[in-house]
This record gives structure tokens, C-alpha cells and sequence, in this order.
């Protein structure tokens, strides 16, 4: 089973975001509450919020919907940084000139899943399986001939 936590429109560039949410993939959830607790960007702090966002819907699953969860058994599945509308502005520059710049916004995204006493995943997705790849053919490269020099102009 997957729990998932979505915010939108978060004032940082995504960039940015990725270097933090690369922090806490493929950790436990209390690895990846301790990192980002002593993550010292600015971002850690928002993305702390949405992880302990992702374990309340779990928390949340697991009493009200009837689904048995382990809380300390959760890892962090999957977290992305996506771009979102970019804000456009000017600034004054000499000579009566403008510059332009971008100001990003992203969507973050993080999806919590169980782990079992073994490493496994427990429960997947349906429709998450992953057909098995077709085999990829070899395209033939072909060297391409060198063109000749300039030629010489006669003297006349």
C-alpha cells in the first residue's frame, strides 16, 4: 500500500528541493524526521511538514479504514520535485534597459510504503508491475569520410 503527500505552489525552485528530498529517499521515516530536523536549508523544514503530512494518511488508513499498518515499518518510497508556473519579472538595468528573470515554484511529492521484517516491499500497487523490457536493437553506426582540405588556387 502507498501513502502519498502532495504540496503545490512551494516558493523554491525545484532544484533546490531535489538536493533535500535526495537526502531522505529510500530511508525509514524516523531516518529521514532526523535528517531533515538537521538539514540546515530552508526547504527541510516545509518538506518535514509534508512527510509527517504522508504518516498522518497512513496513521489515518490504518484506523479508520480497516488496513492493517505497521507505522515503524514505513519508508520513504518515492519523494519528486516537479516544476510548477514560473513568475516572471523585471528588474531595472542601466541605460534604461530592462533584465528579466524567473522566479520557480515547485510540487513536491512523497509516497510512504511498508517495508517488511526482510527488506521486501509488503504490499504493492495493483498495476504496478513492470512488463518485462523488449529487446533493444542496435542501431549501425557509419563513420562519415573526412572532406578533402581547400585546394590550392594555380598561379597564373
Amino acid at each position: 500500500m502507498e501513502f502519498r503527500a502532495q504540496t503545490r505552489f512551494v516558493r523554491v525552485s525545484p532544484q533546490k528541493a531535489r538536493l533535500v528530498l535526495d537526502l531522505i529517499k529510500g530511508r525509514r521515516v524516523e531516518d529521514a524526521l532526523n535528517t531533515l530536523a538537521f538539514n540546515k536549508k530552508r526547504i527541510a523544514a516545509k518538506v518535514e511538514k509534508l512527510l509527517r503530512s504522508a504518516v498522518q494518511n497512513a496513521n489515518y488508513l490504518s484506523t479508520e479504514k480497516n488496513i492493517d499498518v505497521d507505522l515503524d515499518s514505513l519508508y520513504v518510497k518515492h519523494a519528486v520535485a516537479n516544476d510548477g508556473p514560473r513568475m516572471k519579472r523585471i528588474r531595472p538595468a542601466p541605460m534604461g534597459r530592462a533584465y528579466r528573470y524567473v522566479r520557480r515554484i515547485a510540487h513536491i511529492e512523497i509516497a510512504l510504503a511498508e517495508r517488511g521484517k526482510n527488506g521486501a516491499q509488503l504490499a504493492t500497487v495493483v498495476g504496478e508491475e513492470k512488463a518485462p523490457a523488449a529487446p533493444v536493437k542496435k542501431k549501425r553506426v557509419v563513420a562519415k569520410k573526412k572532406s578533402a582540405g581547400k585546394k590550392a588556387v594555380a598561379k597564373k
